[in-house]
């Protein structure tokens, strides 16, 4: 049997641990050395290297659809902090130094989250469709992944069944940040727009891009163990240089996530021993 956090037998200690670790967080980035974007311009830089769309509810969800509408709310608040901001060279994104007081003037509402292992309601709830969508475009770009976390439990079936599995990125103020620093001597701008069903993303630069990038699953495997199942996925990468034509895949990472809903009977299933 797992050993209990402190604040899991004590949860009147919760909100003091929060605010710890939120102060140490913030402090380590104010000293670690980096320089971190935050100006936005309201001119669209020329070039446009990669864009996309998320479709924001989730009809199959199985839970109140009321809590996906308030996360659609708790998008449009974080993204005006994200949208039209320039990442210059030498410069790291963050995504909660950019998102942490984005509700200082609008306050979120209670969306979904997933809290020691369950989907609840809360404050706030639902941001992580946006840092999935971030790190999905920060991918087909030449950015440089400094701090990416996949989520440690898939709660239901994604919206997104055209993408490659194991590319989302979760975020939590205070244990958990999105991080991408600009190596290349290119200044990129992110875009974020919304319409009645989507949520649209889009990277732009001031030079034209010279690749191109695939992303794909090298090979998705799936095990039981203790009662669980889990799935994981190798996430790779074709890059193709434009001018040359020439190609060359790269592995990425390997993606591990418990599956907390059924899957299709036809699934393989490796059966793992304590």
């Amino acid at each position: 049997m797992a050993r209990k956090r402190l604040t899991q037998v004590f949860p009147f200690l919760l909100p003091l641990r929060k605010w710890q670790r939120k102060q140490c967080f913030y402090l380590h980035m104010w000293l670690d050395g980096n320089q971190y974007a935050k100006k936005r311009s309201e001119d669209l830089l020329p070039q446009q290297v990669f864009e996309t769309s998320s479709l924001m509810l989730n009809k199959n969800s199985g839970f109140n659809m009321r809590y996906q509408i308030n996360k659609v709310h708790n998008l449009k608040v974080a993204s005006k902090k994200v949208d039209h901001l320039i990442v210059k060279p030498k410069e790291t994104f963050s995504f909660w130094q950019l998102v942490r007081h984005a509700d200082r003037h609008q306050p979120y509402k209670e969306g979904l989250n997933l809290v020691d292992g369950k989907i609840v309601g809360s404050y706030g709830g639902g941001l992580c469709q946006l840092s999935n969508m971030l790190f999905w475009m920060f991918l087909h770009t030449p950015l440089t992944i400094v701090e990416r976390h996949g989520h440690a439990v898939e709660s239901f079936p994604t919206t997104t069944e055209t993408l490659p599995l194991g590319t989302d990125a979760t975020i939590s103020e205070g244990w958990l940040d999105l991080k991408v620093r600009n190596d290349t001597q290119d200044t990129f701008q992110i875009v974020v727009t919304f319409d009645e069903e989507y949520m649209h993303g889009c990277i732009r630069s001031n030079a034209e891009s010279l690749a191109e990038y695939k992303l794909f699953n090298q090979s998705v495997s799936y095990y039981r163990k203790k009662g669980r199942v889990y799935q994981k996925a190798s996430v790779d990468c074709i890059k193709r240089d434009k001018l040359g034509h020439r190609e060359e895949q790269v592995f990425l990472y390997e993606n591990l996530c418990e599956i907390g809903y059924a899957l299709p009977e036809d699934v393989c299933m490796e059966e793992k021993g304590d």
